[in-house]
This record gives C-alpha cells, structure tokens and sequence, in this order.
C-alpha cells in the first residue's frame, strides 16, 4: 500500500541529503517535490498546499537544531505532521452498551456487507463480544444471501426478514431481537447505491432515527482516491456519521483518500481493510500509517499480530522442542498456518523496516507456502515426526504424491535443517525465551 507515495516522498527527502543545514531555499525546493507527491497521489490541492506550508513553518522554526542532520528532521517533521493530517491518534468504534448498535453507511460496491462480516468476526474473537448482524439490504438480495454466508463461515448470527421490504422495521425488530437473545451488539448492514441519491439517504436517516446507533460508520473504498473524499463529505453533511472505514486499502497504491479524509469530513479513519480474508482488518493507527508511508516500517503492528496468532504456552512448548532438538514438520507446518493467519506476507513483510522498499518489485504471492505445503501433506506422519529417516526412495515418492521433484524435497529438507540450527541458536537454551515478557518458567 502507498507504494507510489512513499517512492515520491523518499526522492523529495533526497534534496536535503549532504546539505548542512536548513535553508529557505533548500526547505522550499524539498516542499515543492513533497507537494506534487501528495498531488499525484491524488490528495485535495488545499489539502497538500496546508499541508507543505505547515512542514516549512515547523522546519525554518527549528533551524537551531543543528546536531540533527537535515534530511533527518524534515523527514521526523512531514511523518508527524501526515500522523496528524490521519487524524494524530486511534480512535476505537464505540462497543458499550446492552447493546450496542453500529450502523454501516457508503455506497454499493464500497465493501459494507464484507467488512460488517470482518468487524463481527474481530468482536467475537478479539474482544470476547456476542455480536449480531443485520441484513438490512432489502434491494440487493445477493446482500442477505452474502451477509449469512459470511455468518456461518465466522459462526454469528444473522438476522433476516425476507417478508418485509422495509429496512426500519427490520433494524427496530433486530435490536429488539438482541436484546432479547442476550446479543451485546448489533451490526446493521444497509443499501447501497451507484452514487449519491435522495432515496438512500432518506434511508438511512431514517434507520439511524429509529434504532439510536451508538455509531454510525461511513465504508469506503480506498482505491477511488478523491471520489471517495468528495462522497464522504456529501454523507456526512446528511448523516453526521462518527467514523470512516477504508476497504481495499491494501490495493491502494497512491493513498489519496487515508490522507485527505480526515481533514475534510473532520472524522476519524478507525478501520481499514487489508485483504480479502475475514482477518484481514486493521485498527488504524495514524502514527503506524505515517511511519509505513515514509518506509520507516510497522513492527509495533507486526508484534501485536503476532501476539495474537502465538500464544505463551505454545511458544514454550517449541523452545523446549527446539532445545531438545525434537523440532519436525508438523511444528513446521504449525508455524507457516500461523504466519498465514496474520494477514498477506507481502503486507507483513512491508512492516519491518527496510524490507517494503526492496520487496517493492517482488511479486510474493498469498499462495507461497502452498508447495511447502504439498510436500509435508505428503509425508507419512511417521517422515514428519523423523525428517532423518527420508532417504533417496522416499523423497521420490513425496515428490510423486505433491507434484514436484525430487530437488525441491532436497531443497525443502535442507531449509529445513538450517531453520533448526538457526532456531537453536537464537533460543539459546532457553535464554532468550525467559528474557522475552510472558516467557518466564
């Protein structure tokens, strides 16, 4: 994500580089670049003319700072200042309540019924809630056929009325309906239409009347970059909506929306969606954006993914393996099921530091564990339990009945041996282990 930007942020730093000190006419000369990335990247004229003018300010103000070298401070100036044009701080959906409603609004297309689905799921297995959600869509019936596959594939509920053609009434009998069953939020998914029209908002205006949301929240696609700021606008001028979610974010190369949202609809972004798996949603963190655009990474998100795909218990039942040398291809296989819960690789990967900018041309596809995959499938449990008994005629079998050869089984079993030399290593019989929280015998 924000590919281009960062690639156009990065050149702009570079008049600065070897300078010794800030200027008026060095400052101005990175601005004007700086300018024209935020405009390719399709963010409001005003919003990136404010913008520049804010950096100058700030980065002539601070000409005394002279240990710091140049470059260095008008990058920690432009990543502060892009935190604060996303918003400056998280801003959680608001979940108190007996129940709590939350209202989806945007546009068809914009990623409403998918992201409620994502969102339930979140609820239920991050913050221990028992949520319900709404079909509320009564044009589109692909959206209620949509909303309760996505249910049964994330084990919630879902309220439908397929008699009725009126989304008041099913939004009033819904909460009705929670309250009486014990649900402790309700995620109403509504219509959408191609584009802004009286009936819609009528719509929901009316819905958000009826049922009193504790939020209201605005889905958009990040990819139709100013288009979505200017529908924004034209839904919060009717609706007064508490929030922005951002679809597709993971598809957006230019980022024009993340940075202009928030200045014109005066909203926090509190979601934004980063793939096409029901995990694949992310609390947004202005800071954390503002580091990743500028290439400085995101291990702070990276780490909290990570926490919640490994638990305590399990990683000290592996150190002890791993000390033991008793790690085999089951824990192998564990571990890659694990790594592939977090989210899309290319996305975790652009997270540490240095590593986006030279993934940048690197195509890595979800699917890249899938051969891995096949060969240990392939494997006895007995071969995966003891990788030292494959010999030459197992190996040809394993390549057989996973579809590759014999080379990439010498390939696989030698990575392999290397992994758990390297584990063994960093573990240190255990040292690390008991250094790191939460790890302690």
């Amino acid at each position: 994500m924000f590919e281009n930007l960062s690639e156009r942020l990065e050149r702009s730093f570079k008049v600065l580089k070897g300078q010794g000190k800030i200027t008026e006419l060095n400052v101005a000369e990175t601005l004007k670049e700086v300018r024209r990335s935020l405009l390719d990247a399709d963010v409001n004229y005003k919003i990136a003319k404010d913008f520049t003018n804010r950096v100058k300010e700030k980065a002539l103000g601070m000409n005394v700072l002279t240990a710091v070298k140049p470059g260095q401070m008008m990058v920690k100036i432009v990543h502060d200042e892009l935190a604060e044009l996303m918003g400056g701080k998280n801003v959680e959906v608001d979940i108190k309540g007996n129940p709590a409603i939350i209202l989806m609004s945007g546009l068809q297309g914009s990623g409403k019924t998918t992201f409620s689905g994502k969102f339930a799921n979140l609820l239920k297995t991050k913050k221990g809630k028992n949520p319900l959600l709404v079909a509320g869509d009564v044009y589109r019936p692909a959206a209620i056929e949509q909303l309760r596959v996505l249910g049964e594939q994330i084990g919630v509920e879902v309220y439908t009325d397929e008699n009725s053609k009126d989304p008041v009434k099913i939004a009033q009998d819904a909460v009705k309906y929670a309250r009486s069953k014990g649900f402790d939020v309700v995620i109403v998914d509504t219509a959408g239409r191609l584009a802004v029209d009286e009936q819609m908002m009528n719509e929901i205006t009316a819905i958000k009347e009826a049922i009193h949301p504790n939020e209201t929240l605005f889905v958009v696609d990040a990819m139709t970059g100013q288009d979505a700021v200017n529908t924004a606008k034209e839904f919060n001028d009717r609706l007064d909506f508490n929030g922005v979610i951002l679809t597709k974010l993971d598809g957006d190369t230019r980022g024009g929306a993340a940075l202009s949202i928030r200045t014109v609809v005066n909203k926090p972004i509190k979601y934004v969606g980063t793939g096409e798996k029901l995990e694949a949603l992310d609390a947004f963190h202005p800071e954390r954006m503002a580091d990743r655009i500028l290439g400085m990474g995101d291990i702070v998100s990276l780490v909290e993914k990570a926490q919640e795909q490994f638990d305590a218990e399990e990683a000290m039942k592996l150190q002890r393996k791993i000390s033991r040398d008793q790690f085999n291809f089951n824990d192998f296989l564990s571990q890659i099921q694990q790594i592939k819960k977090m989210g899309n690789i290319k996305d975790l990967a652009s997270m540490i530091p240095g590593v986006g900018k030279a993934l940048k041309d690197v195509d890595i596809d979800d699917d890249a564990f899938k051969g891995v995959e096949a060969i240990i499938y392939s494997m006895t449990p007995l071969e995966r339990e003891n990788p030292s008994l494959i010999n030459g005629s197992r190996r040809k079998r394993i390549a057989e009945g996973s579809g590759t050869t014999v080379q990439d089984i010498n390939r696989l079993l030698k990575q392999f041996e290397e992994s758990k030399k390297m584990m063994k290593m960093l573990s240190g019989g255990g040292k690390l282990m008991r250094r790191m929280p939460g790890m302690k015998r």
